[in-house]
């Protein structure tokens, strides 16, 4: 036993230690081995043989923890050692600020309806029933209801899951013409690999006398818009459906990633969805108390664009401030 003792204290890193450890206490270890021996010693002696064993089992795992808490302490501040760096020194790296890639996009997308004459709205974070489903033709029990993951707080209150409420509450503060766009946070029960549980989201809302405003209006800018976002693509409108907007499209772009071609980022279909949007459905308007009126509203989400930008492949790297990550973005 006294050997065993002295190859512990011998080694001198945690892998050696860890060796020694499988040798002595494993279950097939040294001690293993002399505790079977209890079989074959006679009755009268075994009560000494096996207090005497434990004992010395004791002993040797003392040692082991007190060296092993050593070898640990050592080897840290070799690590420590290793990866000291003098502050003093000069540094040639930038330390130049940037925009965060989804701020960047924001910004992108305002200044350009900002350029086409839109107003930029912002209202509250945590919104009403009202404002949040039933003036958005969503009314109680709507089976419409159940595309939407809502954090409800126990006093009625909701945290918003779009930023559709901000368009409902201009409208109420305001009379046509409307021109405007609806920029912020919003809120749903998503964590994947395109999906969290807070995102940004841009709104947009056109109203004006009846007639004034189409669909054909709709179409113009968000092609306009796209090509503005990511250059020369192909755009085009698919029949969906929203409880807002009647009739109602989702907007795909040709990929970007393959030139339409078909790849993995577009599951081989060659086109990739970007926003929805459609006419106002005049229960909105109902709701809000306009007559005879017309319009149209679209949203996207802020970082499936910044997404796809910047050819990040999981949303949720972009709120995990990695750093690697955001210096790529200086």
């Amino acid at each position: 036993m006294e050997n065993l003792k002295d190859n512990i204290l011998k080694a001198d890193t945690l892998e050696a230690l860890e060796g020694l450890r499988i040798e002595i206490f494993g279950k097939r270890g040294i001690l293993s081995k002399e505790f079977i021996k209890l079989k074959d010693i006679p009755p009268q002696e075994k009560k000494a043989f096996a207090q005497n064993l434990n004992e010395q089992k004791e002993k040797l795992q003392s040692v082991f923890d007190d060296r092993y808490k050593e070898v640990k302490k050592i080897e840290i501040e070799n690590i420590l050692k290793s990866e000291k760096i003098d502050v003093s020194l000069y540094s040639n790296i930038s330390n130049k600020a940037s925009l965060h890639p989804v701020m960047e996009t924001m910004d992108k997308i305002i200044d350009y309806f900002v350029s086409m004459n839109f107003a930029v709205e912002s209202g509250p974070v945590v919104e009403d029933d009202f404002h949040n489903f039933e003036a958005l033709n969503l009314p109680k029990y709507h089976p419409a209801r159940d595309m939407q993951d809502t954090f409800f707080c126990g006093d009625g209150k909701l945290l918003r899951t779009h930023t559709s409420p901000v368009q409902i509450r201009t409208m109420k503060n305001s009379t046509p013409p409307i021109r405007m766009i609806a920029p912020g946070s919003v809120f749903r029960r998503d964590y994947d690999v395109t999906h969290t549980p807070m995102f940004h989201q841009i709104e947009g809302l056109v109203v004006d006398k009846k007639g004034v405003v189409s669909f054909a209006n709709l179409k113009s800018i968000l092609i306009d818009f796209l090509q503005y976002m990511f250059g020369d693509v192909e755009v085009r409108f698919r029949p969906s459906f929203f409880p807002f907007t009647e009739p109602s499209a989702e907007v795909d772009i040709s990929c970007i990633f393959c030139e339409a071609k078909g790849c993995r980022i577009c599951s081989h279909t060659g086109w990739l969805e970007v926003l929805g949007c459609g006419v106002v459905d005049p229960n909105v308007f109902d709701a809000v108390g306009y007559k005879d009126v017309s319009g149209y509203a679209f949203g996207l989400g802020i970082e499936r664009f910044a997404m796809l930008l910047h050819r990040v492949p999981d949303l949720r790297t972009l709120f995990e401030g990695d750093i690697r990550l955001m210096e790529q973005f200086r």
